[in-house]
């Protein structure tokens, strides 16, 4: 237990006391006219000899993390800076590194390996690290990453401590070799696709506010045992009340993910995560990044390789089996299932947000409880902003 130096020393001291009341209560005995005086210590000294250091022992039970009630709730834990640098052993192995970000492999004290989060910068640090306390603290979903604590120091250093999950984030696994990507079985690659979907339809419409993620990509998707997706990172998350459908805010997360209505607005609603979403389908889908630029071995000229745009055309063209990642092509696959996930990703990224499915009919879609039919056309395309390479080429790119 945690046991302070300071405390240590209040309890010596009380037991002193409690033993020189004792004393000068056996010295009154000798003295008959002091019958007062003994009374009066006898009823000061027994209660503090016994009821004190049961006080004592019931106070470091409940200031020790193993016995304190917001484990029995679920709820984040304050470590001290101490805790994290004992638990990462002075911060010597990161696992990862984001934009606003750092993460540490760590072991607290009672073995629980951690991910430990510190949110580098000064200025959005504070709202970042507010608000995804504020969220995770306030929701409970199988599929969303638990908040075990959080840290925060007089230096102004801000910490979150998550649980470490040893299979990483699934970006690690999408864009690896060809033989990591192959144990990315085709059946977790769409079990994935459903758990994402059931996090978000959560977040959109079961807490008591609206939850906008806006960060949803492979890098935020975390793999627990079994391979079985957490949604992570709400830094940049949103909350709005059920009332609205809209909030304002300034252009945020990551580029290949974001909404074409990001590039001419700063409204963003749950139809921004449904985007999103779609686009990470179609990764999980080709084992490939949707934008990636590709430089021609004669010319050495540079072209954008949209993926979207490709897998469009062969679903156009009845050529479903070469969108999917060639680390598959060994499996045995529904042919069903591939138009299920590619048709369901280009529901999602169409261009106006009014034509996209909420991720509550996603989920039904993706368990085959209601049809699924490809959208109209959109009138505009974020292949328009690229320069994507010709037709010719992009066959060689698949």
């Amino acid at each position: 237990m945690r046991v302070t130096l300071g405390r240590t020393r209040k309890i010596i001291v009380a037991t002193l006391f409690s033993f020189m009341l004792l004393g000068l209560t056996v010295t009154s005995v000798w003295f008959s006219h002091w019958n007062l005086l003994f009374n009066i210590m006898y009823c000061i000294n027994i209660p503090l000899l016994f009821l004190y250091p049961l006080y004592t022992r019931t106070y470091e039970m409940f200031q020790d993390n193993e016995y304190n009630f917001l484990d029995l709730t679920e709820l984040p834990t304050r470590f001290t800076f101490k805790d994290l640098n004992q638990a990462t052993r002075n911060f010597e192995i990161p696992i990862g590194k984001g934009a606003s970000s750092t993460v540490f492999k760590g072991t607290l004290r009672n073995g629980t390996v951690v991910a430990v989060k510190q949110i580098n910068g000064q200025s959005n640090s504070e709202d970042q690290f507010n608000t995804e306390i504020a969220i995770i603290a306030s929701v409970q979903h199988i599929n969303l990453v638990r908040l075990l604590g959080y840290c925060l120091t007089p230096r102004g250093e801000r910490y979150l401590i998550y649980p470490f999950f040893e299979n990483g984030s699934l970006d690690t696994w999408l864009f690896a070799a060809e033989e990591r990507r192959s144990r990315l079985t085709w059946a977790l690659r769409y079990e994935i696709a459903v758990d994402v979907a059931k996090a978000l339809a959560y977040l959109h419409l079961d807490c008591r506010h609206q939850i906008i993620h806006l960060d949803i990509k492979p890098a935020n998707i975390l793999l627990g045992r079994g391979f079985q997706a957490l949604l992570s990172d709400f830094g940049i998350s949103r909350a709005m009340s059920r009332e609205d459908n809209i909030v304002m805010t300034r252009a945020r997360g990551t580029v290949g993910y974001l909404p074409p209505e990001m590039l001419i607005t700063t409204a963003m609603s749950t139809k921004s995560d449904v985007y999103s979403y779609g686009m990470v389908l179609l990764e999980l889908v080709g084992g490939r990044r949707n934008l990636e630029i590709i430089v021609d071995a004669e010319t050495q000229q540079r072209k954008n390789s949209y993926f979207p745009k490709i897998a469009g055309k062969r679903m156009l063209e009845g050529n479903l089996w070469e969108v999917v990642d060639q680390s598959l092509q060994s499996e045995q696959i529904k042919e069903n299932e591939i138009r299920i996930l590619v048709s369901v990703a280009f529901n999602c990224i169409h261009d106006s947000p009014e034509r996209r499915p909420s991720m509550a009919d996603v989920v039904g879609m993706l368990k085959g409880d209601l049809p699924v039919h490809l959208p109209p056309e959109s009138p505009v395309s974020v292949a328009d902003f690229l320069d994507v390479e010709s037709e010719s080429s992009t066959t060689e790119s698949i």
